[in-house]
């Protein structure tokens, strides 16, 4: 009896193999919609420094894409349908999108999750103080940073104030070019000898991470030794109405000023701050947004919180937050025993967990992983089967037929993807959200974007990486 003849392998598939560049092959239709894309991209990444911002951002996407508040629902004990699109929404923070699949919720549902917070300064409790004649702000950086990266570039501030009566105040100062910026003052180099012998993570330390703010003391005043400071005071009360009291119920971060930008004489790149992990929310989320039927299984889009501290608080992932909102959403699915009901939904999901990597860089080539295990910019979307750290510590380490659905998903589809991991075996290692899901019982893989300068205050990301994490999450969603 003759074999049935082998599908032929996909352009995607053959470059994954060959370890080359997406651009060399790339037809010109759909370059074309990487560069659209990616200008849409671009434009999102230079409104949104927080994770309050991406939420209202993508929020007010998903709302004029049909979105509906499923506490509506939930009030009304309105049963969900195929099609129905819905979100949920956690303080302002982490964000879950929804459309209902035309399978039954039972038979599983079909999850990306990225997160929204990126490392930053935050603003003490009590931030504001006044030496040397300069008025400064007090931080506390979130996230892991290198503390050196954030002196002397322009820093805006952003976030919001609640005063005690309930009142919110939202701040953004530094953003427009007519605004003034803020910054952190680094020691000159003609008094820096002992500050260049010290290690690199010493030589600049969190407590002197103080942002300067003003230096014009008020003309009139009592006091002679907080003059400057009550000069700041005075202007923050003259444009928002706050006092000093206000900022201990208060949520502000410094970010870096500026819009994001195209990156290289080719404009292949995008250099902007927060990449990690807005690249992956922003994919993520505009992948369910823009499909235009109802997918088989039901697709959620979780946006959190929290991820780059650990998933803490009851805006992370290490909570119970997801398992509330899926009670919520089969309580509107299905009759009869709800709690069996949610446990074969979780048993029977899959999920990628849309998070960044780390990609070569010729620069620091010593601690790549070799042998063609890190991945390479603009080589596609990664696939990355464990993260973790040494022994693959903190790992969910997806199974091989996990793997191999997630492979032909994307070959079939056209993705080019490619494989990755954080360095060499005990050089580095890192976590994501991927181990907190997979505690359902949930085949998850950790699935993004290779970023150069992870991190820091300005990140690059490769276009092509992006149009491919966005071809290739769409593709999941209709499986």
């Amino acid at each position: 009896m003759p074999s049935t003849p082998k599908k032929p392998e996909s352009e995607a598939a053959k470059l994954a193999m060959k370890n080359a560049s997406g651009w060399k092959s790339i037809k010109e239709k759909e370059a074309k919609k990487v560069f659209t894309f990616c200008d849409e991209y671009r434009r999102f990444l230079s409104e949104v420094k927080t994770e309050r911002e991406a939420h209202d951002n993508l929020l007010g996407l998903a709302t004029q894409h049909g979105f509906r508040d499923l506490a509506d629902a939930i009030a009304a004990e309105k049963r969900l349908q195929p099609g129905d699109r819905f979100y949920l929404s956690s303080a302002g923070k982490t964000l879950i999108l929804g459309i209902v699949g035309s399978e039954p919720i039972t038979s599983g549902l079909r999850i990306i999750g990225g997160h929204t917070d990126s490392p930053r300064l935050d603003l003490k409790p009590r931030p504001l103080f006044e030496d040397g004649g300069m008025a400064l702000l007090d931080t506390h950086y979130y996230g892991g940073i290198k503390k050196y990266q954030w002196v002397t570039i322009p820093l805006a501030l952003h976030g919001v104030i609640v005063k005690k009566s309930g009142e919110r105040m939202t701040i953004t100062i530094g953003e427009d070019p007519s605004d003034p910026v803020l910054v952190i003052t680094d020691l000159l180099p003609h008094l820096g000898k002992d500050q260049a012998e010290k290690k690199l993570n010493e030589a600049i330390t969190g407590e002197g991470l103080d942002v300067l703010i003003g230096s014009m003391p008020e003309k009139e005043g009592e006091s002679e030794t907080a003059a400057i400071k009550h000069q700041v005071l005075a202007l923050l009360n003259e444009r928002y109405g706050i006092s000093e009291a206000d900022f201990t119920s208060a949520e502000l971060s410094l970010v870096p000023a500026g819009p994001a930008r195209d990156l290289g004489l080719d404009r292949s790149m995008i250099l902007g701050y927060g990449q990690d992990d807005r690249v992956s929310a922003y994919t993520c989320a505009r992948a369910l947004i823009d499909l235009k039927k109802t997918p088989p299984h039901t697709s959620l889009c979780l946006l959190c919180d929290k991820e780059e501290i650990g998933s803490v608080g009851s805006t992370g992932m290490d909570t119970a937050l997801f398992e509330n909102a899926m009670a919520e959403i089969v309580h509107l699915c299905v009759d009869g025993n709800e709690d069996l009901a949610r446990r074969r939904s979780l048993r029977n999901s899959k999920m990628l967990s849309a998070d960044v990597n780390a990609l070569h860089d010729p620069n620091y080539s010593d601690v790549s992983s070799p042998n063609n295990n890190m991945a390479r910019l603009n080589h596609g979307l990664v696939l990355t089967k464990y993260v973790g750290s040494r022994g693959k510590s903190g790992s969910n380490d997806a199974s091989a037929e996990y793997v191999a659905e997630i492979r032909h998903i994307f070959d079939e589809a056209e993705v080019t993807w490619q494989t990755g991991e954080i360095g060499k075996v005990d050089q580095g290692g890192g976590g994501t959200i991927s181990h907190m899901l997979a505690r359902y019982e949930i085949d998850v893989i950790d699935c993004g974007i290779g970023l150069l300068s992870m991190h820091a205050p300005w990140e690059v990301a490769g276009k092509y990486d992006i149009y491919m994490a966005y071809k290739g999450y769409t593709a999941f969603y209709r499986a």
